[in-house]
């Protein structure tokens, strides 16, 4: 009955927020569900964590953001293998699936999105313009997708911070009902 009442609930809740921007819709649902994130950023710079906590009550939900521009800073602070960003470069799934978890374990938090890429406008480690991978790590498991951008620099960063938070929204309505 306590799971037909919460699916019940969530349905409403998301039937209302339908509308609004995404951002306010992820906080809502994170806050109903008393759920924490943490976010772990390169190519974005903080524009994911920027956008959650453009949010009133962003705080009752949001953790901390790490900004992991420099391998080194991938490295220390989210601890991802030096030896993994040297054979797969920073652009890369199993980069991004390592952000992701290294934040969870960090910050303590119930979700975590982790993103990397190239933005451009040149390309990097053979990498193209546009790639993006997006690493979402909730309940012991992890997803990462691949994406592939069209635009200048800051179409592309625009687009991996929506598909960042829809990739974390669909996450918290599939995992935490």
């Amino acid at each position: 009955m306590g799971e037909k009442k919460d699916k019940k609930e969530l349905s409403q809740l998301l039937d209302r927020i339908k509308d609004s921007p995404i951002e306010e819709q992820l906080v809502q649902l994170l806050r109903e569900r008393k759920l924490t994130i943490t976010t772990a950023e390169s190519l974005t710079g903080g524009l994911v964590a920027a956008a959650l906590t453009s949010v009133p009550g962003a705080s009752d939900c949001f953790k901390v953001g790490y900004i992991t521009y420099s391998n080194k800073a991938k490295r220390k602070v989210l601890s991802v293998k030096k030896d993994l960003l040297r054979k797969e470069g920073a652009v890369s799934a199993p980069v991004a699936r390592e952000m992701a978890i290294g934040a969870m374990m960090e910050s303590e938090a119930d979700l975590s999105v982790a993103v990397t890429g190239n933005a451009g406008p040149e390309g990097m480690e053979d990498k193209p313009v546009g790639l993006v991978y997006i690493a979402v790590c909730a309940r012991g498991k992890t997803r990462v997708e691949e994406f592939h951008f069209e635009g200048d620099r800051r179409e592309i960063r625009e687009q991996t911070v929506e598909k960042a938070l829809l990739m974390v929204k669909n996450t918290v309505v599939e995992k935490f009902v």
